[in-house]
């Protein structure tokens, strides 16, 4: 809770922003992200130079990757809430009333994400507002936080307010930028509107693109573990395709496709070998964003490799319907195994491989096929069929070198795309906000004995496709109204 957690660390006078091992600082090696967050730091004197700020740096890191947020919960919820996965009837326990809709404002789940995001937006707060004399690694440090800010925010209100492209002037979700120990540790901040936060988002994603060079400064290693110039720029074209602004997630997206240098897998064995790889990359191989997981920090059974893996709690498995999409030939059916969920047949989903190694699977955040999806969908959006198709099939038969190319025009073709982002993106957590910007009504296969309870249909009118504030938000804070229905 956003209130309660601003109360806490003023009592304490302390934060949780620098990780242990200081002694490690210069060399910033992947063994940096490995280390624990201490509490012992004044807020007011915590970042003064390059160090405390690369410091901060990684703490903010740390606190998105929380199972609590981008480490599960975030990608969990984007399909389940959809039509992609479902809980299986043997289960832990998690999960439970998402899979059926019957969430309610003091739902664990609701509150974890809601706490952790703005947590991580207090993290980068603080490195935006520490004086540091400006440099290429400042500046780059700077604008990782902006992106943070801006990507945290991007799944709020797409979580708690409604969609822009339903009702941009709907309440969205508080907006903060600045430390408490500028504002003070009991400001009870208003929701703002949905066009308002979008705005924020588009002003901090532009910053990051701006400050950050182009090639990495030597303050940190330049890899897939941290948010760069052009990774901004693809959390911009994201955030104007949520908008429904496709002119400009066009143009975000044709800065990555033509200046980033990212390439997508060219074989069946090179696709399996990503998939199958716990590291970071420096090769700009798919990946443009993702989070690290450690052998020494990550979420352990709690991760998203072990809700999915049958070697973990395997709690959650791919839909009959979502696996009958792919074709035999496709790259991505081998990600989905057909095995047994006792004592069920069922479709097992293979994407995390890794939960039984001590590093464990690193959390896709941003990926280039995303990207090109992209500029295939806001080309479809406005009219311009020819290059829709050129990055469609780019994608498609790269995938599948059996597929036909498609061919079609108009509404048909935005929904093939659609139907390409399913496939593509399934258990990145993308899918239910395809289906809510576009104000489908969403259609969940129903499993039958071997999925817990589940709803079927999801309409519009259905006011659970909006998360509820959290209950401890509510009673805390008199500024913030509750979402209707909750």
């Amino acid at each position: 809770m956003l209130v309660y957690k601003i109360k806490n660390m003023k009592v304490r006078n302390y934060i949780y922003i620098l990780l242990a091992g200081i002694v490690t600082l210069a060399s910033c090696k992947k063994s940096f992200l490995e280390e624990e967050n201490p509490t012992a730091v004044a807020v007011e004197s915590s970042i003064t130079t390059e160090t405390g700020m690369l410091t901060a740096i990684s703490g903010m890191y740390t606190s998105m990757k929380s199972y609590t947020l981008f480490g599960r919960n975030l990608p969990v919820l984007g399909d389940l809430l959809a039509d992609n996965s479902y809980v299986s009837i043997t289960n832990s326990g998690r999960y439970l009333t998402e899979n059926n809709y019957t969430y309610i404002a003091t739902a664990s789940e609701i509150d974890e994400i809601w706490s952790q995001a703005y947590n991580t937006i207090l993290q980068a707060n603080r490195i935006l507002y520490a004086s540091v004399p400006a440099s290429d690694n400042v500046n780059q440090l700077r604008g990782e936080a902006y992106a943070t800010r801006a990507l945290v925010y991007l799944q709020l209100v797409n979580l708690y307010g409604q969609p822009y492209t339903v009702n941009p002037s709907a309440a969205g979700v508080p907006i903060v930028t600045q430390p408490t120990y500028t504002t003070g540790a009991f400001t009870k901040p208003a929701r703002s509107s949905v066009s308002a936060v979008y705005d924020r988002i588009i002003t901090d994603l532009d910053s990051a693109y701006t400050l950050m060079p182009a090639t990495t400064p030597a303050i940190h290693d330049a890899n897939s573990n941290f948010l760069s110039k052009y990774a901004a720029k693809a959390i911009e074209a994201r955030a104007y395709l949520y908008k429904g602004d496709y002119a400009n997630a066009r143009d975000a997206a044709l800065l990555v496709a033509n200046n980033g240098g990212f390439s997508l897998a060219a074989s069946s064995s090179a696709f399996s070998a990503y998939w199958a790889s716990a590291t970071n990359r420096t090769d700009k191989l798919e990946t443009i964003f993702e989070l690290n997981m450690s052998s020494t920090v990550n979420n352990g059974y709690n991760g998203l490799d072990a809700i999915y893996n049958q070697d973990g709690y395997g709690d959650v498995l791919c839909t009959d319907d979502l696996y009958n999409s792919y074709t035999a030939t496709d790259f991505r059916k081998s990600l989905i195994l057909d095995g047994t969920r006792t004592p069920y047949q069922a479709y097992i989903v293979n994407k995390y491989q890794n939960v039984l190694q001590s590093d464990r699977d690193e959390v896709k955040v941003v990926r280039y096929a995303e990207v090109l999806l992209t500029l295939a969908e806001s080309y479809a959006q406005l009219g311009d069929s020819g290059e829709a198709l050129t990055y469609l099939n780019r994608v498609a038969q790269l995938r599948d070198p059996s597929l036909a190319a498609y061919t079609a025009t108009g509404t048909t073709l935005v929904a093939d795309i659609l139907n390409e982002r399913r496939k593509e993106l399934a258990f990145e957590g993308y899918r239910f906000f395809d289906l809510t910007r576009t104000a489908a009504v969403i259609n969940r296969p129903q499993e039958g004995a071997k999925s817990a309870a589940s709803i079927a249909t999801v309409t519009t009118a259905n006011t659970r496709r909006i998360l509820p504030i959290p209950q401890v938000e509510i009673n805390a804070n008199a500024s913030i109204t509750q979402n209707p229905g909750y």
